[in-house]
Formats: C-alpha cells, structure tokens, sequence
C-alpha cells in the first residue's frame, strides 16, 4: 500500500515491509491509485460490496494492474485498514501463482465487524490470517473459517536503539497523537514556567511526502526523548460503546527507543504478556494535572530511571523487531528461515549486550520541575 495511503500511521508498516526485504527474497507489489478518484473509488466499491453482501463484488479502480507471472512460496498482505482488501482485485494471479497466502490484519475492532462483511470475506482466499487485536481474533474466524492467530505489534528495533552511539536525550517530553487536554496542558505551563522542551503534534491532516523521511524523524524524536506519553489504542473511544482494549504501538516504539513511557496501559492479555517486565509503563492518570510532579520525582531517582530505559530497550531487542514476527509466520506456514534473519537476530543480541553493559546514568539531567 506504500504507492496508495500516506497517513503516518502507514510509515511503521512499511518499515516492517522494508525489514522482510532486508531479511528474504522478496518481490514487491505495489499498485498505484489514480489519486483523483481514490476516495470515490473507495465508497463506489463499498456500496457495490453491501449491496451484494458479497466479497467477490468488491472492486477497486487501480489505474495500474499487475499481473503476478511467476510462481512464489509466498504472497504476503498487511492490511492495515481492511478496505486495503479492494487493491487484490488489481492484482492478477496473486493466490493461484503462490504456495501459501497469508494476511497481517491490523487495526480491526470487534464492534465494527459486521459493517465490514463483503470485505471480510475476501480474506477466505487466504491460508492463515494474523491479528493485533486479540478481542477480534474469534469473531473474524467465524466469517472467514480461516485459522486467524494473534501477532503483537512490532518495530525496527535496531533504528530506535539509541546504542552503540549514544545521543544525549535533549527532549523532555514527547506526546504524539490522541492527548489528553488537560495532561497536555500541564505541559504546556511547564513550558511557559520551567522551559521544558516539549514536541507534540501541532497539525490534523497527517500525512507524510515521505515515508522514510517521517520514520527517520519521528524515530530521532524517541531516541532523544527522555519521557513519553502513552495510552491503551483509541482510549478516548473506550468505554460503554466499546469495551475492547488493544494494545498501540506507540508502547513498542517508545520501549525500544528507551524512553519512559507515561500513560494509561490497557488491560488485555497481549499487554501483560508482551510488556511483562517492571514498569514498563509508569501508570498516570489520563487526565494527569500533576504531570510536574511525576516527573520531578522519576528524575530524582536516576537508579530507577536507568534500570527502566535497559529494561525497555533490551526487551524490544531480544523480542519486538519485525523480525522475530516475520520469523513466526514463517514457522506458521512451514517455510524455513534465513541466513539474513539470522545474521539481524545476532545484531539484535549484540545491541541488547551492549546496552545491558553501558551506563546510563551520565545522561540523566536532574531537572525539577515542580
């Protein structure tokens, strides 16, 4: 989808794409949309789909078909939205030329699974279909009578080391997307007052020129940020309507970077299982008034502090880079791995050595803000 959807929250995905290539052979499809009928084209093929209630109504008006013309072990699809199933239809010979075909399905809630059906069901087409959201696991088997499995999130662990070189951490706070106004305000009175150095988002239109470019920045910003606020994926959306929480990957991006990370975690299996190391997260609330406070006093703890950055970062060495997600679909669908996989899992645990073994300590400013 890398030719078709800009949004930043596209540009970690296609980082994920970036790594396979680096670690396998690998072939990329990438259709490109006429962008003047990209949104008509969108709500043209969804009605067409709910009218018929059926998937292989679905359409899509790519102005560049392509036709797949040799024979692969593999066709690999991360659907990150799932009206991105309408780019298959421009895609020729994708399932009869290819042994296995599996879907990475991404940000799908449970409570909008039947406004989705047409689309839903193209999935059929696929061997094994993988989730991030494990309460939409079950629900999406039923439709699909696939097997469906549950993958966490990951990340490039290696461009958000900070280590082996070491960049002093000049960014106090860093807040990017969905905030809370009240936690955002208090931060911004510590500006005013205290000059704390804090980045958050300033625009509502997020889309990138360029992927790389976006990553390589945002991924400076967390390397160097010596805090970071984050909360359970759609919080503001959570409640009564929809009781379901997942987790974002604003919480492997911000371990892997070695911040500490502020925030409301979710409640979910997937959190206590792939964060189930000592503070990964220092619980706040949502609306945190005191945000000067809880920071004053972890900046007086430069201990801890260091202990936690380790933790963070180690963690996502050893068990959150793309790698070790692409490895388990590998294993799902019987197909052996790689020297190259190899050869970046045993860079990954050099990191991790090198950071379990350096000193933190030095780069900690005891700032108070209170």
């Amino acid at each position: 989808m890398r030719n078709l959807k800009y949004h930043v929250s596209r540009g970690a995905v296609y980082e994920l794409e970036d790594v396979i290539q680096q670690c396998d052979a690998v072939d990329v499809i990438a259709p490109k949309f006429n962008p003047t009928f990209l949104k008509a084209t969108n709500r043209i093929a969804n009605c067409t789909a709910n009218i018929f209630k059926n998937g292989k109504y679905v359409q899509s008006l790519v102005n560049q078909k392509i036709e797949v013309n040799k024979n692969y072990d593999l066709f690999f699809f991360f659907c990150q939205s799932i009206q991105d199933v309408l780019v298959l239809n421009s895609i020729k010979g994708w399932r009869e030329r290819c042994r296995y075909a599996v879907c990475w399905l991404d940000e799908l809630w449970a409570k909008d699974i039947n406004s989705w059906l047409p689309q839903l069901r193209v999935l059929q087409n696929f061997d094994e279909i993988f989730l991030n959201f494990d309460g939409s696991i079950s629900p999406v088997a039923d439709i699909v009578r696939r097997p469906c499995h549950s993958l966490a999130y990951a990340v490039d662990a290696i461009k958000l080391c900070p280590y082996p070189n070491f960049t002093e951490r000049c960014v106090d706070v860093l807040n990017i997307g969905r905030r809370s106004t009240v936690t955002h305000n208090a931060l911004l009175d510590l500006v005013k007052h205290k000059n704390l150095f804090y980045i958050y988002d300033t625009i509502q239109d997020l889309y990138m020129a360029d992927y790389r470019s976006h990553r390589s920045l945002y991924t400076n910003f967390l390397k160097r940020s010596r805090y970071m606020i984050v909360n359970k994926a759609k919080f503001d959306l959570t409640g009564k309507s929809n009781p379901q929480e997942e987790v974002g990957p604003r919480f492997y991006e911000g371990a892997a970077a070695g911040t500490i990370m502020l925030g409301v975690p979710p409640k979910c299996t997937a959190f206590t299982q792939n964060f189930d190391w000592s503070n990964a997260v220092i619980e706040i609330p949502f609306d945190c008034s005191n945000i000067a406070e809880v920071i004053t006093e972890l900046n007086q703890q430069s201990t801890l502090s260091e202990r936690i950055r380790k933790n963070n970062i180690t963690n996502s060495l050893l068990r959150h880079d793309w790698v070790y997600r692409w490895e388990k679909i590998l294993e799902t669908v019987r197909l052996e791995t790689t020297p190259q996989m190899q050869v970046r899992k045993a860079t990954l645990q050099k990191l991790a050595q090198i950071v379990s073994t350096s000193d933190l300590g030095n780069y900690e400013p005891q700032l108070v803000l209170s």
